[in-house]
């Protein structure tokens, strides 16, 4: 009769040299990086601020098959983040037909291992954080996307000029608000995700009674969204932001809004691009209300 302690031996040797060569072959074999299908980098020239921009362009699975057709185009803040987020996504609306074809253009920056915390707080947000010149430089980088991104954007590929949407989420959020108040002609839509109203004592509150005080139309699609589990600091800012916009009554403005139950800062985003992307482009989509096939 064999050796029942030899017998288990040998079980545990062979699963130990299986084990081994199957660890061998996988450290050995170099496996092709995972790429987003349809996209493509562009890195800008180094401007005179020292900033270097990276846009992530997404295009529609159609580009390459209908040469003489234009597109929407959606521009997204913290490209290295969100980016992702938005191609993943629309491929989904796209096929239920509540949005139609567009493209995306992420915007994020050139080079490795970089601080985008510090990056992102430099130009998003329109006032200084800490009362230094590391933050608050939202104007420049606003006339940096109306004279460098947007130009090259639209010279390289076929944009449809008449419906440029602008995205963004915290910081991205409010540099997005601070947009349609600064240059509301620039963009025809935009989404704020979670908004860092707060940031300035509310700074953008002021700024958007000077808007209105200014007599200056209002005439775009905004969705603006909070987490309902953000901390309530945070999310009061952009509560009182929304009563603030519910109570003026524009005359041009589409606006919904909407709190994005039980999420929190982070996982609210995904929802709010899903309805705010379907919001935007209610006017042009090409099915409404509930499907007719599965």
């Amino acid at each position: 009769m064999k050796n029942p302690r030899l017998a288990i031996f040998a079980v545990l040797l062979h699963s130990l040299v299986a084990f081994t060569a199957v660890a061998a072959e996988t450290t050995s074999v170099a496996y092709p990086p995972h790429a987003i299908p349809n996209s493509h980098l562009r890195v800008l020239p180094r401007n005179a601020a020292g900033r270097q921009y990276q846009l992530h362009i997404g295009l529609p699975e159609s580009y390459a098959k209908e040469p003489n057709r234009r597109y929407p185009v959606v521009f997204v803040t913290d490209a290295y983040w969100d980016f992702a987020k938005i191609t993943a996504i629309a491929g989904s609306l796209v096929y239920d037909k509540v949005v139609p074809e567009f493209i995306t253009v992420g915007i994020g920056y050139a080079g490795e291992n970089l601080d985008y915390g510090d990056l992102r707080t430099w130009e998003l947000p329109p006032v200084s954080l800490d009362g230094t010149a590391n933050s608050g430089h939202a104007a420049d980088f606003l006339r940096t996307i109306e004279t460098v991104i947007i130009p090259l954007v639209e010279r390289d590929y076929r944009i449809d000029s008449s419906c440029r949407i602008l995205a963004g989420a915290s910081l991205g959020g409010l540099f997005t608000l601070y947009t349609m108040y600064t240059k509301p002609e620039l963009f025809q839509g935009y989404i704020a995700a979670s908004p860092a109203i707060v940031v300035g004592n509310d700074w953008l509150l002021g700024y958007e009674n000077k808007f209105v005080k200014s007599g200056r139309s209002l005439k775009a699609r905004l969705y603006v969204a909070g987490g309902g589990n953000e901390s309530p600091g945070f999310l009061g800012g952009i509560l009182r932001y929304n009563s603030r916009v519910t109570s003026r009554h524009h005359e041009g403005l589409a606006y919904d809004f909407r709190i994005i139950d039980g999420e929190r800062h982070g996982s609210m985003q995904f929802e709010t691009y899903i309805r705010g992307l379907r919001f935007m482009f209610a006017p042009r989509a090409p099915e409404s209300g509930p499907a007719t096939s599965p």
